[in-house]
C-alpha cells in the first residue's frame, strides 16, 4: 500500500484510475486491527490503487473529505468519487469486502 507523502501528491494519485483511500492512525486499536487483512484485500481488488493516509499528518485532507472517523475508506475513479465506507467503527474485513464489491 503507498502511503501519502504531501498534499499535493493526493491529486494527482486520484486522477490514476481507481483509488480507494485508506485513513488510519498509529495509535488507532480499530485501525491496528485491520492490517493483517489489507494485504489480502489489496490483491483482491488489485484493480485499486490503495493508499494510506495518515489522519494526524493530512488532517485538513480529512476535513475536506468529512472523515471524522477511523479507520475509513474513501474510493474513486478517475478523479470522482464512487464510494465511501465511513465511520468511526470497527470494521470487519467482510465489511471491507462488501464496500468494495458495491463498487
Amino acid at each position: 500500500m503507498k502511503t501519502l507523502q504531501t498534499e499535493q501528491e493526493l491529486t494527482s494519485i486520484l486522477e490514476e484510475g481507481k483509488t480507494v483511500l485508506l485513513f488510519s492512525a498509529d495509535w488507532c486499536p480499530d485501525c491496528r486491527l485491520i492490517e493483517p487483512f489489507m494485504p489480502e484485500i489489496e490483491a483482491e481488488f488489485a484493480s485499486f490503487n490503495f493508499v494510506y493516509i495518515d489522519r494526524d499528518q493530512f488532517i485538513d485532507i480529512c476535513v475536506s473529505h468529512d472523515i471524522f472517523g477511523i479507520p475509513s475508506f474513501l474510493a474513486f475513479e478517475n478523479g470522482k468519487e464512487i464510494g465511501r465506507f465511513v465511520s468511526k467503527d470497527k470494521k470487519s474485513k467482510e465489511e471491507i469486502q462488501s464496500f468494495l464489491n458495491k463498487l
